[in-house]
């Protein structure tokens, strides 16, 4: 039974993440018929995330209040209507308002489950199922590279997205028939567990979620910013490749993601059980990140999507923050935590993915080459990741992960 429910969960967030990616495969065409600037493609791509992260607050309290099946059907049908709207977009206005649609829709296809899953698996499950769903949305990535490029001479990009209506009309049929309904946590026997905080000030005041928001502000919302964006552009224009050699670097770098996470899901309880959890692999291993980008900012033209992939996949070790945050509160405040932190993720990405936009047109209107633009905007972002990433080193001897009580 574990495993159809974690399947029907996981092929709706196969399409969240093929809807999250699919711009940069897209970027050429829509570029071209609606005439896009920079700004403007990392306004629309950023649409998706403004939708997905405006939605996060009420989504952490009405997952606790309500659980996982009846929040995530509610919120599909709103990516049915995205898609739709999206489809039929005659000007930028259209397209922005399909985006964010699309991104507020789908926006529980990853808390609906974490929050689940901190209820019925184990921490050890916990951290494996967090990884192979990530796995799944690396998948919907990789499928939003080649497969959509092939596609698009075929049908064209209006009925791509009537077809992934469709796809999500069938996912909410799956979630509606195999996943449990939601039933109040029970307290063991004997034990009084005191009502849980009806707000968010509980979950923003805790040091450790203090401690996590930067990285995953800046190198986690960076990640997928770079992934379903900046890479296609970078690749185009800095390092010179055609719209299809930019389609298969994206496909080879989502291919390096997913199976990324699927090694972490293999390996990450044997690492738990020898004491190696999410705060020490996330210290020893971010630096590498941030060496990769920097090789990437000094190469310039030379770096294409393999030096991409590189980054992203060194990036990776930020995902294990996620579950951690979860299992540092009780299982009562699981929903608002998950999606707290999940809301300052996809504000980073927000963030990340116009600000780069925004910063290669400032940069080109100063007098900068296209490539010298781009990695001087990549500079400034590696400027952000370093910081975060020396925030979290520096609070680590301040504030120490507090074990969750059931």
């Amino acid at each position: 039974m574990a495993v159809i429910v974690f399947l029907a969960f996981a092929f709706a967030y196969f399409l969240s993440a093929l809807l999250r990616a699919v711009t940069a495969t897209l970027a050429p065409t829509l570029s071209q018929e609606f005439t896009l600037h920079a700004s403007d493609l990392g306004l629309l791509a950023g649409g998706y995330f403004l939708g997905f992260s405006a939605t996060q607050l009420p989504l952490g309290a009405w997952l606790d209040r309500h659980g996982p099946q009846k929040v995530l059907l509610g919120f599909l049908g709103v990516a049915v209507a995205g898609c739709l709207v999206f489809s039929m977009a005659t000007g930028f206005s259209g397209l922005l308002a399909g985006r964010v649609l699309c991104g507020a829709g789908v926006s529980a296809c990853l808390m609906a489950p974490l929050t689940g899953y901190r209820r019925w698996f184990d921490p050890t499950a916990q951290m494996r199922a967090n990884s192979w769903m990530l796995m799944t949305g690396s998948l919907g990535m990789v499928a939003s590279t080649l497969p959509v490029q092939w596609a698009l001479p075929l049908v064209g990009w209006r009925p791509l997205f009537w077809g992934l209506a469709v796809l999500i009309g069938v996912a909410m049929v799956g979630i509606a028939l195999w996943v449990p309904r939601w039933h109040a946590a029970q307290p063991a026997p004997g034990a009084a567990v005191p009502p849980a905080p009806g707000g968010y000030g509980v979950v923003w005041r805790h040091p450790y979620f203090q401690r996590m928001a930067p990285l995953g502000f800046f190198v986690y919302g960076g990640m997928v910013a770079m992934q379903t964006l900046w890479a296609g552009p970078w690749m185009q224009q800095v390092a010179g490749y055609s719209a299809l050699e930019s389609a298969v670097g994206l496909f080879w770098i989502n291919v390096s993601m997913l199976c990324t996470f699927w090694t972490w899901g293999m390996l990450n309880p044997w690492l738990l059980r020898r004491g190696l959890g999410a705060d020490r692999l996330i210290l020893a291993g971010l630096p590498l990140s941030l060496l990769i980008l920097l090789a990437i900012i000094i190469a310039g033209p030379a770096a294409g999507g393999a030096a991409w992939a590189l980054f992203c996949v060194s990036c990776t070790f930020v995902s294990l923050s996620q579950p951690a945050v979860g299992m540092a509160f009780p299982q009562a405040l699981a929903g608002r935590a998950l999606s707290a932190f999940n809301l300052v993720i996809f504000a980073g990405v927000f963030v990340v993915q116009w600000g780069i936009g925004l910063a290669v047109d400032a940069f080109a209107a100063a007098g900068l080459s296209t490539t010298e633009s781009f990695r001087a905007a990549m500079g400034v972002f590696l400027a952000c990741n370093t910081g975060a990433y020396l925030w979290f080193a520096r609070a680590q001897r301040h504030n120490v992960l507090q074990t969750s009580v059931p």
